[in-house]
Formats: structure tokens, C-alpha cells, sequence
């Protein structure tokens, strides 16, 4: 009986695998090599931008598909291909998405630093405009006009800083998680 039960686990969880396999993977077919590359770049295949299309559909392809581990399936015909010119490919997107990858997370980093930098010099403007109310009641010309001053422009910091870190950090969010996802996957050529 005890052998039964392992068998039938081994099963389930090789079924679990196919179906995560299938749910974690992004097929796209191409034409040729070409369709992944920018048609304006001359450069060679080491080196070329790759198509926004490609990216398009990539991102598309892949916007369902839980983070972890995703298989970028790239299909061909069978005499098209080339395993050599396949390795370079291979190089070259992982390059690329490890490369944005890294640009958007420290972009996306350096927002938030700028809006927690927005933030806090805004309240420093309100907490000076405070105690020059609270310190001098009586009032001159200029510290109303010191008040006149730093009052707007703390609040105008104080929400510019928030605008950047809860809206403008999130813009970037899905192309963050794309780069993500794509700078970790596993990148296959396969005949059809």
C-alpha cells in the first residue's frame, strides 16, 4: 500500500509540475530571428536593440503569469533554426532584461527618494512657518511675508513628495515586474 501511495504522489506532483510548467510559460512565435530585433538596427545579432514589438508582445504574453520561474518559449521552424546564432540570442535578451531591470528598480528607487525628500522639506517649510506664527504674533511685513511664502510651498512639496511616492513609483511598477520576471526566466528555441 505504502508503495501505491508514493507512486500516485510522484504522479500528482509531476502533474503539479506540467500544469505550473504550462501556467509559468510564455510562447511567441517567430518568423525568423529577425522578428526579435529592431528592423533600423544594422549592428550584429550580439549587439542589436530588440523590437518593441517583441517587448509588446512579451509583456502581453507574460502579464498573467505568476512571478517565479517563466519559460520564454520561442518557436520556429525546424530549418530556420540555428543553435549558434540561438546561443547569442539567448545572451543577448538576458542582457537586455537584466539590464532594464536594473535601470527601472533604481529609477523606481530614486522617485521615492526624491519624493521622501520633497516630503520632508515641505514639513521643515510648514514647521518654520509655524513658529515664526507661534514665536512673533505680532505681525510685520516680513514675517507675513515669510509666512506668505513658506506655507504654500511646504504644502506644495509636502504633495508633490506624496504625488511621487505613492503614484509615479507605482507607473513604473508594471514594467518593473516585467523586467522582473523576464531577467530570471528560462529562454528556449523550439521547432514546431
Amino acid at each position: 500500500m505504502n508503495e501505491k501511495s508514493e507512486e500516485k504522489r510522484k504522479k500528482q506532483k509531476k502533474c503539479d509540475e506540467k500544469k505550473l510548467r504550462k501556467m509559468s510559460s510564455v510562447s511567441l512565435w517567430l518568423d525568423g530571428y529577425d522578428d526579435l530585433f529592431s528592423d533600423f538596427d544594422l549592428r550584429p545579432t550580439s549587439q542589436r536593440a530588440l523590437s518593441d514589438d517583441f517587448l509588446y508582445e512579451a509583456k502581453k504574453a507574460s502579464k498573467d503569469k505568476v512571478s517565479g520561474k517563466i519559460e520564454l518559449n520561442l518557436l520556429l521552424e525546424a530549418k530556420k533554426r540555428n543553435r549558434y546564432v540561438e546561443n547569442i540570442i539567448k545572451k543577448r535578451l538576458r542582457q537586455h532584461f537584466n539590464k532594464h531591470h536594473a535601470l527601472l528598480h533604481k529609477e523606481a528607487n530614486e522617485i521615492i527618494k526624491k519624493g521622501v525628500s520633497f516630503v520632508s522639506l515641505g514639513v521643515i517649510l510648514m514647521f518654520i512657518a509655524s513658529f515664526i506664527l507661534f514665536k512673533y504674533p505680532e505681525r510685520t511685513f516680513f514675517s507675513s511675508f515669510l509666512i506668505v511664502l513658506l506655507e504654500p510651498g511646504g504644502w506644495f512639496l509636502f504633495w508633490e513628495g506624496m504625488d511621487l511616492i505613492f503614484f509615479e513609483s507605482k507607473r513604473k511598477e508594471s514594467d518593473l515586474k516585467f523586467y522582473e520576471k523576464m531577467s530570471k526566466c528560462e529562454i528556449n528555441f523550439l521547432s514546431c
